[in-house]
């Protein structure tokens, strides 16, 4: 029921920045959680940055903290995630991913476990040294 569509990824010096768009059509709902979710060769997937939809409260996993951050345009519907200081370590295929629902009222945020309904195709990211 939704698609989401990645772009903005490429290759960077470290220290550079890159900011990735998600651009996402279908049946929409405001509190579901969306993230961003990377994956490096031969490694886990793992959970990058969420946003709670139209609360705006967000969630980032410790290595990006002070670096990436994750945003929404409610109007465009469009999510985003500003990429600051890359390191070599963030050099991974980056993904976004939506929930199905709106999760409840008490949630305050999300974590990434609930932003893995729908998934977008990727975006290459590479940051050389």
């Amino acid at each position: 029921q939704v698609q989401l569509v990645e772009s903005g990824g490429g290759s960077v010096q470290a220290g550079g920045s890159l900011r990735l768009s998600c651009a996402a059509s279908g049946a929409t709902y405001s509190r579901t959680c969306m993230g961003w979710f990377r994956q490096a060769p031969g490694k886990e997937r793992e959970g990058v940055a969420t946003i709670l939809t139209g609360v705006g409260s967000t969630y980032y996993i410790d290595s990006v903290k002070g670096r990436f951050t994750i945003s929404q345009d409610n109007a465009k519907n469009t999510l985003y995630l500003q990429m600051n200081s890359l390191k070599p370590e963030d050099t991974a295929m980056y993904y976004c991913a939506t929930g199905r629902r709106p999760l409840a009222y008490y949630n305050t945020y999300c974590r990434p476990a609930y932003a893995n309904d729908y998934w977008g195709q990727g975006t290459q990211v590479t940051v050389s040294s």
